[in-house]
């Protein structure tokens, strides 16, 4: 299962719409994942429309509208990799126990709100995951999105993708 994992999009207030680059990548997943902080629900559609399969929470910037379609934490079983999907999970320090502890039968966490790629390991094996974000990377050097393939129980090939025009505006349809 090919994944593509993105949080804090931030549509219309950040970018017009989300890189082409990335609309392709969903174009060819299997899953899609956001980790929250939509503020449209425009792309929610599109990305219902487009997308094989949305695994999806709300985030902090959210309104009514997007808390009445997203869970505040979503979960799914893909390839046997058990995932969870929340926006925020507190400071950087102490994260890893912390998540460890409110997610005990999860193999994967996505998560986003800060917008700071993460790639770590919690004791007892959990894996934390944040894509950055597509359209607002702060004090990142790039905004970003992430890539991986869930078969067999396992989690692979987890790659970070940095977006060189994160506001191309060709992914939607006219």
């Amino acid at each position: 299962m090919r994944l593509v994992l993105m949080s804090d999009t931030h549509l219309p207030k950040r970018a017009r719409d989300l890189p082409e680059q990335l609309w392709a990548a969903v174009a060819e997943a299997d899953v899609v994942v956001h980790a929250g902080d939509w503020v449209d629900v425009a792309l929610l559609d599109l990305l219902e429309a487009r997308s094989a399969r949305l695994v999806a929470c709300y985030g902090n910037n959210d309104g009514p509208a997007l808390r009445a379609r997203l869970p505040e934490i979503a979960r799914a079983e893909i390839g046997g990799v058990r995932m969870a999907v929340v926006h925020e999970t507190g400071p950087a320090a102490g994260r890893e126990r912390r998540c460890a502890d409110r997610f005990p039968d999860t193999d994967v966490l996505v998560f986003g709100h800060s917008h700071i790629p993460w790639d770590s390991v919690a004791p007892g094996g959990l894996r934390l995951l944040n894509p950055g974000s597509p359209t607002d990377r702060r004090r990142q050097p790039f905004h970003t999105y992430l890539t991986a393939t869930a078969a067999g129980g396992e989690l692979s090939d987890v790659t970070l993708h940095r977006l060189v025009r994160p506001d191309a505006g060709a992914g939607r349809p006219r």
